[in-house]
């Protein structure tokens, strides 16, 4: 074999390769996927043994199939009692209220959606047109508020904080401070009973955990943007280096948290070994 030819065949190899990597990668930016968790509660009461939750988050304005035909169909085939929405629903860079706004509209439509903001609503001079829209959806729009779920003749709780960020001269520095007094003014764990708190940024987790709170659910991390085999994920800006709280579920106590790998992207415009995901929770009575 001439050295020319067996330069062609590393050459044709090479580009193969890095075809295959394009697709693999483009494929792993667009296959929205469902993980499905199941959770036994203590503190749930019987009436909502089975109780379904979608969770969304991170969507950035993405579109997962033409009018987000494919995350729409998800969660139609998931049956939720609720769908959670926790932040970043758009994305400040490139903004599409539409786009939002018409997601919302059908998810409502499915089940009964809460809301919560990411720290892109809070980057964005048109949030209270966003809010208004998804308000008038019919999305129950949490801004450090709480309100109860009833089923079955049986209440739980349900709370959503803003995300610290749209706290006037914010720094990051003083997240724990502001979620623990946001958290003490809302929360009463012998008042509250079984309680869901929708809270964008995960490593806040043991403020959560100190504040008595039964299931958290969030988002904000993208799960590392790229991830390792065994490892997980790579970065997350509020957290560095190889995330504590990049994805899946955590437990410390009697506090579960489950983190959502989210569907879209933002300041780094492609995802590795990272699908987009929609989660659905199972809630059992123990």
């Amino acid at each position: 074999m001439t050295v020319k030819k067996r330069k062609l065949i590393v050459l044709t190899v090479a580009i193969c390769l890095v075809l295959a990597l394009v697709i693999w990668i483009a494929w792993g930016n667009t296959a929205l996927e469902l993980n499905t968790y199941s959770l036994s509660c203590e503190s749930l009461p019987n009436a909502f043994d089975g109780f379904r939750i979608a969770h969304v988050s991170d969507l950035h304005n993405a579109q997962m199939g033409e009018g987000n035909a494919d995350l729409l169909q998800i969660l139609q085939d998931s049956n939720p009692d609720i769908i959670a929405i926790t932040g970043d629903l758009i994305d400040s860079r490139n903004t599409d209220l539409q786009v939002a706004i018409a997601f919302v509209q059908e998810a409502v439509k499915i089940a009964p959606c809460y809301y919560v903001t990411g720290n892109h609503e809070a980057r964005i001079e048109e949030y209270p047109s966003l809010r208004s829209a998804m308000e008038e959806a019919g999305v129950i729009v949490l801004e450090d508020e709480k309100t109860q779920i009833q089923f079955n003749g049986e209440t739980i709780t349900i709370i959503g904080v803003n995300d610290p960020i749209f706290t006037p001269g914010y720094q990051s520095e003083l997240a724990e401070i502001l979620m623990t007094e946001s958290l003490a003014k809302l929360h009463s764990p012998q008042e509250d009973g079984f309680t869901i708190l929708l809270s964008h940024r995960p490593r806040l987790f043991d403020v959560y955990v100190q504040s008595g709170i039964d299931l958290v659910l969030s988002g904000h991390a993208h799960g590392g943007q790229f991830r390792l085999p065994f490892v997980g994920g790579v970065y997350v800006p509020s957290q560095g280096l190889f995330p504590k709280y990049d994805a899946g579920l955590f437990t410390k106590g009697n506090t579960n948290m489950i983190v959502s790998r989210g569907i879209g992207n933002s300041a780094f415009p492609f995802r590795i070994n990272n699908r987009p995901e929609v989660i659905l929770i199972e809630l059992h009575a123990c």
